[in-house]
């Protein structure tokens, strides 16, 4: 077996969308992550950004199964002793349409360096317009 290495100058790199509108959130979340990260190219390696770049509309009418949205919870730290704080799915997407999709797709990218510039690849928008036009984005239907 060889380690494939693949210059970044070869690689070709598509803009891809997709409309989250009506779509359960971890299954936009993991098809978005696995294009990001490169896994549908013959090209794939694990350890290089070779993946397409992806841009997510409608992301604040995205839905979850179950009784998620008032039991899934989702968490940050203050920073000081006791300053953890939680906020459920409904208060989250009422503040922060995209927020829930975006910690999604981030944990579902590796972790470190990679995961870092990999994520700077999802852009993700709130309703059905983008700026993205110009680069002429063929869509994903789920």
């Amino acid at each position: 077996m060889k380690t494939v290495f693949v210059k970044p100058a070869e690689v070709e790199r598509k803009w891809f969308v997709i409309n989250a509108e009506g779509k359960v959130l971890g299954r936009v979340a993991a098809k978005a992550a696995s294009i990001v990260r490169g896994k549908e190219k013959a090209v794939y390696a694990p350890h290089q950004e070779v993946g397409d770049f992806v841009v997510v509309v409608n992301a604040g009418k995205i839905v979850v199964t179950g009784r998620k949205v008032q039991q899934k919870l989702y968490y940050h730290h203050s920073g000081y002793p006791g300053g953890l704080k939680s906020v459920t799915f409904e208060k989250l997407v009422a503040r922060h349409p995209v927020a829930p999709l975006e910690a999604a797709i981030k944990g579902m990218l590796p972790k470190g360096p990679l995961g870092r510039k990999l994520l700077k690849n999802v852009k993700v928008y709130a309703g059905p317009e983008h700026p993205h036009a110009a680069q002429c984005p063929e869509a994903i239907d789920l």
